[in-house]
């Protein structure tokens, strides 16, 4: 099966792209990576070429030896970036990569820890998704799932399975067979805009009491209940949520791995977390994103940090 993976990401979020790249090249995956991106390429993609063949706007190019290639996209879009995902992986499978047999999204803030063909392997299965922690256990009986059954119905569709975890967006792989779950998803966030008047550049409504609370997570979970694609759901480990995790790690929540100060978050009782470690293990190549003394001075201050957190937590 051939695959392709993408992400979106704008400002400091360059820095996590570096980490989520060289943790999938260590762990097998060799092909096209696109990244759509809002701003300006950051500095380590100044090896990037204009890249006609793509037929997308301003696209470039790098070149990672000869079995890795990032794609560099730029987004023009009023929606924040989260909210965007589905159309942009619906884009990509009926444009730049209508080569691929299935195509990956991860947030960039994700750190990929196991062999790539198993993530090949899941997609096959159905759409693959991971359950969050909070919300974890979230019946189909719960308030919000008896809103999200009269979207689903706004939407001409009816459930087609009951869920009874909350899921997390920030990975989604899909077969080309199961574009449809896409398609729902996004048409989902088109009903939180223009029916729920969600403004389209928010992430969240900060109302936890809204139908779209989170908007992009909320959409895809309703899509999860009642798109025709089937689905392979993991629990919370796949995302080292809850400890353990041997498939991805993600730094989900602040400050991001990169943003981090150890010491100071330790003596706030706050010790460094699976994610962040793994993040700085993941700077060296193929892409190198700081001199080695610096991943060197901050590996310290973690191990600095997890020495002060021994003895001081909250």
């Amino acid at each position: 099966m051939i695959s392709a993976v993408c992400t979106l990401f704008e400002d400091h979020y360059h820095k996590g792209v570096v980490g989520l790249v060289n943790s999938l090249y260590k762990n097998g995956y060799r092909g096209d990576f696109y990244a759509g991106y809002k701003g300006r390429l950051p500095k380590w993609a100044s090896q990037a070429k204009e890249n006609l063949e793509l037929n997308w706007q301003g696209a470039k190019t790098m070149h990672l030896g000869e079995d890795l290639h990032i794609h560099f996209l730029p987004i023009i879009t009023n929606y924040h970036l989260s909210s965007y995902k589905p159309k942009f992986m619906i884009s990509l499978l009926r444009g730049v990569a209508k080569a691929a047999d299935a195509l990956a999204y991860f947030d960039p803030d994700i750190i990929a820890l196991c062999r790539w063909g198993f993530y090949n392997k899941w997609m096959s299965y159905g759409v693959a998704m991971v359950h969050e922690v909070v919300k974890n256990d979230m019946p189909a009986t719960h308030p919000c799932r008896m809103e999200w059954y009269e979207i689903i119905r706004l939407i001409n569709k009816e459930p087609k399975r009951q869920i009874h975890s909350y899921i997390n967006s920030g990975f989604c792989g899909v077969t080309r067979c199961n574009i449809e779950f896409l398609e729902v998803w996004s048409k989902i966030i088109e009903v939180a805009i223009n029916e729920y008047n969600i403004k389209e550049t928010a992430m969240m409504s900060f109302d936890k009491t809204s139908v779209f609370y989170f908007i992009d997570q909320d959409a895809f979970n309703i899509a999860a209940m009642c798109a025709d694609s089937p689905i392979s759901e993991m629990g919370p480990e796949a995302m080292d949520f809850v400890g353990s995790g041997w498939t991805m790690s993600h730094a989900a929540g602040w400050p991001k791995p990169w943003k981090n100060k150890f010491i100071i978050s330790s003596l706030r009782g706050i010790p460094p977390c699976r994610p962040h470690k793994y993040y700085w293990d993941n700077l060296k190549s193929p892409i190198k994103l700081h001199g080695s003394l610096y991943v060197m001075i901050k590996k310290a201050e973690i191990s600095i940090a997890s020495l002060i957190s021994r003895f001081y937590k909250r």
